[in-house]
């Protein structure tokens, strides 16, 4: 900003940080005004377009070209510097904030006059040519602007005001104004996912969609959200994975799939869950899980080097390398490497002595595969800070994945770490309707025990397979994970725009 103009303007008139108490007689005050407005017919809310042909961020990068052009900019004041005569404002439109410096010689003392009645939060149409300040910042040198839409409510101070992170996520709108660092973060939300999009369209997967309400909701373990359709009369769950129809997709020759959408689990709510979230999942026929993990690692480091510009990031003060081959380890080797217990040398009460001795929350229904899970979880996930496939999980685990031909007690499947937690599940797909319905068989019977994440058999799903499945690699990608990481954000819902919250 203009240093004299800072000299000269001791008390700006900037949004401030109202008392709850006071909310309800600001709204009063700005209604009157509103009312005013009316009552001389320029009622803003009957302004149905604007000018807009310039942008704030256009006019600071293309300065030279457009210096002493006029320019029209649309936006919310967010703050000005009362000198008088003349004031500065900072108008913000989707682009970022421009200054804009206005004069009662220009643009008249009854405009004037009108524009100091107008409030912090109001959105304006500014014309005026394209300037440099004294200090030397970009602006625009007003002739004429427009009230465009009256706001009711104050915002929040700038730097004192909407930083109570409850406060944020439930006013996402007021977030959005007030810290730009918000708004830039889902604009990368949304270059990511752009980049990903294009990754699998340049390689023939066609994306689909299928439904969200679901007579059996299979494909991961976790408990579903229950829903009533009247119409029908029956009981729907919402889905929590995109798996079972994709796979019907491959069984009907489209090959190469996959879909964007939200999945619902009825689960706990922390930094890295959420009921709600993206999910990415693509099914490749003729592929197995191989394939999957090198398209996963090619798809993660291009969308890195052309959304940030680099694949050497930074996630919480850790710096983390997308642009290094992923490490490659099984879950028995990992387990081995922190424990020293060779799972393959072990009996199932070998391995239960082994985590009761270790204080490990067994249970009578665990499997040793279960048990070789429950030490990677404890003993070795979190330590994955690079990127880190591990492979090979126990069959008691993967329902819908192909056994290893050479060690039938695993699968042909993949987890991804980074940061200490997992961003991507893939497989190569179970296509042995046989095999398959005895899977479900048995997630049948660990519910009946207790398991409310097991699933339940899809008879459906198991028709498809038994028109023939061709062998094919599936994955699926936690999309609101990956913005986590590469917009270095804490917890989930700092990526999700509205995210779940209790009602107060």
């Amino acid at each position: 900003m203009d240093e004299t103009i800072n000299q000269q303007n001791q008390q700006p008139d900037a949004p401030k940080a109202p008392a709850e108490q006071d909310v309800n007689q600001l709204r009063q005050i700005r209604l009157e005004k509103l009312a005013a407005h009316q009552a001389a017919g320029q009622d803003p809310f009957l302004i149905t377009t604007a000018v807009q042909t310039a942008l704030a961020a256009e006019i600071v990068q293309e300065f030279e070209r457009l210096e002493g052009q006029e320019v029209f900019l649309c936006g919310r004041m967010l703050s000005r510097r009362d000198m008088g005569k003349a004031n500065f404002l900072d108008l913000s439109d989707r682009s970022g904030r421009m200054q804009v410096y206005l004069r009662v010689n220009d643009i008249g003392e009854e405009a004037f006059a009108e524009y100091k009645k107008w409030d912090i939060g109001d959105i304006l149409e500014v014309r005026g040519k394209v300037f440099r300040t004294r200090r030397g910042e970009i602006s625009v040198h007003a002739d004429a602007l427009r009230l465009l839409t009256k706001s009711l409510l104050p915002l929040p101070e700038k730097f004192h005001g909407l930083t109570d992170t409850d406060a944020r996520y439930r006013r996402r709108y007021v977030d959005l104004i007030i810290n730009p660092e918000t708004r830039e973060t889902f604009v990368r939300r949304s270059a990511i996912i752009r980049e990903i999009r294009a990754f699998l369209d340049e390689r023939d997967f066609v994306e689909v969609e299928t439904p969200v309400l679901v007579h059996n909701a299979g494909g991961a373990a976790a408990r579903p959200f229950l829903t009533h359709h009247n119409a029908l009369d029956e009981d729907l769950f919402l889905r929590i994975s995109l798996e079972l129809y994709l796979k019907r997709l491959i069984v009907g020759g489209m090959e190469r799939v996959y879909e964007l959408g939200r999945v619902f689990r009825n689960e706990g709510v922390d930094a890295r869950h959420s009921p709600e979230f993206t999910l990415l999942e693509f099914y490749m026929a003729y592929a197995d899980y191989n394939v999957l993990m090198d398209l996963t690692e090619q798809m993660l480091r291009r969308t890195a080097q052309n959304v940030l510009g680099t694949t050497l990031i930074s996630y919480e003060g850790t710096e983390i390398d997308l642009g290094k081959p992923f490490a490659r380890l099984t879950m028995r080797d990992a387990v081995l490497a922190e424990t020293g217990l060779d799972f393959d040398a072990l009996s199932l009460e070998e391995a239960l002595a082994q985590a009761k001795t270790r204080g490990l929350k067994a249970e009578k229904r665990h499997q040793k595969g279960d048990l070789l899970n429950l030490f990677f979880e404890e003993y070795v996930e979190e330590k994955l800070i690079q990127p880190t496939f591990v492979l090979d999980h126990p069959v008691e685990i993967s329902p819908l994945t192909k056994r290893k031909p050479d060690k039938p007690e695993y699968v042909e499947r993949f987890e991804l770490f980074i940061t200490g937690r997992e961003f991507a599940n893939a497989y190569s797909e179970l296509n042995d309707p046989l095999d398959q319905r005895a899977r479900f068989a048995a997630q049948e019977a660990l519910f009946a025990a207790g398991d409310e994440e097991a699933q339940h058999t899809d008879e459906d799903f198991l028709t498809a397979l038994e028109h023939g499945m061709p062998p094919t690699g599936g994955i699926g990608v936690g999309i609101d994970r990956v913005i986590m990481l590469l917009t270095d954000s804490h917890t989930i819902r700092d990526v999700q725009l509205f995210p779940t919250m209790k009602r107060l």
